[in-house]
């Protein structure tokens, strides 16, 4: 397949970050994992600037159709990234994306000049799921919040700055749009969908944090309406997600104009489901060619 963003990629499947652990895979299947690793690229789990324990549990709640999660990104932070997990991240066989977040461009300076150095970093993503201390406003809702970031951000490091989108908002096309023309080399979508879960026989949130994100197959029409829409008014690549777990899922969806396509919620179920997608997508697009 062409490169994404000058990243030489196998196949247009990636993971979505925060759905698979690589080195907690790698404990468990060992180096079988590099041989036949399931991904194109690996995208992290999203680091913040200081260490985070998380959400308190429970955690997971599964919907007929999906999962809710409301794990609250925990993570190493920073320095703990780059000292433990980054060495081990290196030796996997694919192209490294970094994932972070902040709550001020500051912080989210910090991250970009703390990582995007690393020879073995190939591209971050910029999470802008959170509010910006500052203004109180959620970066991924604003077009002007995320056109300043990006502005800030963009003078830092030649490499690739991809931004996740949120689909908690009416329309996701002018933060993409404003992340472009800040300076941004690829968009992704969709994040989760804001949602809760009640407790069974109370009126109590089952989940810890109170309320999550939903995820599966029940957000998949969504992120064909919102991936379509913002390729059609954006000339830069697409990371679509949201709902993949066969290769038509994944075709759909390059259809609908994404570059690169993003498992999540079904690496839960199948380990494997990147490289089982990603077979199943060839043989989609051979057929649809044909």
């Amino acid at each position: 397949m062409p490169d994404f963003c000058g990243i030489h990629l196998a196949h247009p499947v990636i993971n979505a970050s925060g759905t698979y652990d690589a080195i907690a895979a790698r404990r468990v299947f060992g180096d079988a994992l590099i041989e036949d690793f399931p991904f194109s690229a690996f995208v992290s789990k999203t680091i913040t600037p200081e260490a985070r324990a998380g959400n308190p549990p429970p955690r997971l709640w599964e919907t007929p159709a999906g999962l809710i999660n409301s794990i609250g990104l925990p993570n190493k932070g920073l320095a703990g990234f780059l000292e433990q997990d980054l060495p081990r991240l290196a030796e996997l066989p694919v192209p490294l994306i970094v994932s972070v977040m902040a709550t001020s461009q500051d912080q989210f300076a910090e991250l970009v000049e703390g990582v995007a150095p690393r020879e073995q970093v190939a591209a971050l993503e910029l999470n802008v799921s959170c509010p910006n201390v500052k203004s109180g406003l959620i970066v991924g809702e604003s077009p002007d919040e995320a056109r300043s970031l990006l502005r800030r951000l963009r003078p830092l490091t030649e490499k690739p700055l991809l931004v996740k989108l949120t689909p908690n908002v009416a329309d996701p096309v002018p933060v993409a749009g404003a992340a472009e023309e800040g300076g941004a080399d690829a968009v992704s979508l969709i994040n989760t969908l804001r949602a809760s879960a009640i407790a069974p026989g109370s009126n109590e949130p089952w989940l810890g944090g109170g309320t999550g994100g939903l995820s599966g197959a029940a957000v998949k029409a969504i992120a064909q309406t919102q991936v379509g829409a913002v390729a059609a008014a954006v000339s830069i690549p697409v990371v679509a997600m949201g709902g993949i777990s066969s290769g038509q899922d994944a075709a759909e969806l390059l259809g609908a104009g994404a570059r690169v396509v993003a498992v999540g919620t079904e690496s839960f179920r199948d380990p494997a489901a990147g490289s089982r997608i990603a077979a199943e997508l060839g043989g989609e697009l051979a057929r649809i060619s044909g």
